[in-house]
């Protein structure tokens, strides 16, 4: 079967009689929309270095949890349940997620748990709310993600393999580091280390000029948080409301001089990749019904989302994959999509995708991606709807995708509407 095929075996039994509609139909507002009436996100800092780099994960959602329920001014009452992803905290995160909803303020009543889905934990949480509102099983609920990778990334985040995993080939290659295996997917796939390193400079310029503006303070919900000097040990009380990774005069040139990280001969350096760090997002959803009724400002609307698999040793292609499902589910082309926000885990992956789709680079993160600010792992997914949905507004655009390539092997995207 080929892929095309395999594709519209996942999505057939999407459709009912008449198929896909196209823009109209996704635009249209029915009283059981799955809406949006809030999406914040914490700044992104530099792990290790940043705002955030002695705030513990808990801490920054908890934050970001506060922002939602003063901007959005929902009766936290009324929040049934809460779903936060994480890749990092040990147990998941379950624990303390749960005490930060209640610092935050849900009652006792609200429900919160954790999840793991690597690099798409955040959008996944979105999703599994959208679905819990869809099937109501709850009336309101929050889908969140969150990553302190200052405190709990590192060695220590990989479990080790039992000698039954280590034996099986594909398995083993699940743990096969993420720069490593971009590293030799850039190689299998032709990517040059001239064109990631022009990728990774625009995203820069764009993240420079977008912060310059202004056109990230909507979505950043400032936090006050302790922060430690490191070159006088002082403690201080510091306000971090703007992301701290993003670097002015980044060229392909001043790129091009940075030592690649994972080979001799390789592409792949610090420059071209993602950033470890910091940071916490929340999305507030209902149905458009409940939203009219708790008098909740709608801002846009989950249409669809797709999950796949690809070989691990291709963990990059995920977009590639995952973009094509959640366009069919929506019944819309990709010519319909007016901003793709993809997570720019390296930016081999992110152009290898774009590419091989046929999406114009403009159209693509135009406010800068992961390469300029960061990518705290579980955060990512959730972050990326804020930053949507704020962009769409500001240029009166209309829909939306956001999509990741997700570590072992995967690929997720959504689809979203601005009201």
């Amino acid at each position: 079967m080929s892929a095309a095929q395999q594709r519209l075996t996942q999505v057939a039994s999407h459709f009912g009689p008449g198929g896909k509609k196209g823009v109209a139909a996704i635009t249209e507002k029915h009283p059981d929309d799955i809406v949006v009436t809030c999406a914040l996100r914490t700044a992104l800092t530099k792990g290790g270095k940043g705002g955030f780099k002695d705030t513990a994960a808990a801490d920054l959602l908890a934050g970001v949890f506060k922002a939602v329920i003063d901007k959005s001014g929902i009766d936290p009452s009324a929040v049934n349940d809460v779903a936060v992803g994480s890749v990092l905290p040990p147990g998941g995160g379950a624990t303390e997620f749960r005490a930060a909803a209640l610092v935050a303020g849900f009652p006792e009543s609200t429900a919160v748990r954790s999840l793991n889905r690597q690099c798409s934990s955040g959008l996944q949480a979105i999703v599994d709310i959208a679905n819990a509102l869809k099937s109501d099983m709850i009336e309101v609920g929050i889908g969140a993600g969150v990553e302190s990778m200052s405190s709990q990334y590192g060695p220590g985040a990989v479990t080790e393999f039992s000698d039954l995993l280590e034996n099986h080939p594909e398995s083993a290659n699940c743990k096969v580091p993420m720069g490593v295996l971009s590293e030799n997917m850039a190689k299998d796939r032709n990517i040059s280390r001239a064109v990631q390193d022009a990728f990774a400079a625009s995203s820069y310029q764009k993240a420079v000029k977008a912060q310059k503006a202004g056109l990230f303070n909507e979505e950043i919900a400032p936090l006050e948080v302790k922060w430690t000097d490191p070159k006088t040990n002082e403690e201080k009380t510091i306000t971090v409301k703007a992301d701290d990774g993003i670097r002015d005069g980044m060229t392909a040139e001043s790129l091009g001089k940075i030592r690649p990280a994972f080979a001799k001969d390789g592409s792949i350096h610090a420059g071209n990749a993602s950033q470890i760090s910091d940071g916490a997002a929340a999305v507030l959803l209902m149905k458009r019904s409940t939203a009219e009724r708790l008098g909740q400002k709608i801002i846009g609307k989950y249409v669809a989302a797709s999950v796949v698999g690809v070989k691990p040793l291709l963990m990059g292609i995920g977009p590639w994959k995952a973009i094509p499902v959640a366009l069919e589910k929506a019944g819309i082309t990709k010519d319909d999509v007016d901003i793709y926000e993809i997570n720019e885990a390296f930016a081999s992956q992110c152009v290898w995708c774009a590419n091989e789709l046929g999406l114009p680079l403009e159209k693509i993160n135009p406010k800068g991606g992961a390469i300029a600010f960061g990518h705290p792992l579980g955060c990512t997914g959730s972050r990326q709807i804020s930053t949507l949905l704020t962009e769409l507004k500001r240029t009166d655009k209309k829909i939306g995708v956001t999509s990741m390539c997700v570590g072992t092997g995967m690929g997720m995207a959504a689809v979203w509407v601005r009201e």
